[in-house]
């Protein structure tokens, strides 16, 4: 990683722009342990459940499709909920496909995994082409957010999948005002919509020695968009995690 010798000072604190984990397995917590770190997580946005109501106002019936795609945790637990809220029950024949493993792991909080059609990836919609390929014939639903997964979304219509875009949540910013007066050496942030809500919070930041983490292209537009600094772009062939980028980044400066 070439790293600007201007910017390079030593970090001493890092904010992730995530809600703190439920468990102390996050790399996160390694990490600020092995080079003594003041580490704290904030989420930058929220997820907010879109109601049954406005969901049928979309004219989207259930009980039309076969199997359905999940790329994230709050999709799943979304499409249960309205399934909920509906009175729908989910056929004991629907083909579940997700995104990786642990999202169709995930699904044992709701269905009887062992005896349901289960099918994932590795971790990108590519990675499922394979288990799809032999299931061209269904009529998939694909629960998302308002700012729906686009990569999966072209993927599904380049490839001429029979399948419909349900908006079952949507992506919030977060009040973070209380925030003001606290800073950090570096702020990680995963999405666009979390840099949106630094500068929705605060429409004077200046970026000035913190130095900006981003995971993702989009993520990294949307901080040129800012005119701001990327000083750790993940994921990279030499991190391929965001963690693994912050730590060959903290190597170099914390010498």
């Amino acid at each position: 990683m070439q790293v600007d010798v201007a910017r390079a000072k030593k970090v001493k604190s890092i904010l992730v722009t995530l809600p703190r984990p439920e468990n102390d397995k996050s790399p996160y917590f390694a990490l600020a342990e092995k080079y003594n770190l003041k580490l704290d997580f904030r989420g930058f946005i929220h997820v907010e459940g879109v109601s049954a109501k406005d969901v049928r106002k979309e004219k989207i019936n259930f009980a039309d499709y076969s199997a359905v795609i999940f790329t994230s945790k709050n999709s799943v637990d979304h499409f249960f909920r309205v399934c909920e809220e509906m009175r729908h029950d989910v056929s004991a024949e629907m083909k579940y496909f997700c995104i990786s493993e642990t999202i169709a792991l995930y699904l044992q909080k709701y269905i009887q995994y062992r005896k349901r059609k289960i099918f994932f990836g590795k971790q990108s919609p590519k990675d499922l082409e394979d288990v799809l390929k032999k299931h061209t014939k269904e009529k998939f639903l694909f629960p998302c957010s308002d700012v729906a997964n686009e990569s999966t979304h072209r993927w599904l219509q380049d490839n001429g999948y029979d399948f419909t875009p349900a908006v079952l949540f949507k992506t919030v910013i977060s009040d973070i005002k209380d925030l003001e007066k606290v800073f950090y050496d570096v702020i990680v942030f995963f999405s666009p919509s979390s840099v949106q809500s630094l500068f929705e919070n605060f429409p004077d930041f200046k970026q000035k020695e913190t130095r900006i983490a981003a995971f993702g292209a989009s993520t990294q537009q949307e901080l040129l968009k800012h005119d701001l600094i990327l000083d750790i772009p993940a994921p990279t062939p030499e991190a391929p995690s965001m963690t693994m980028a912050v730590e060959h980044y903290i190597k170099n400066v914390n010498k």
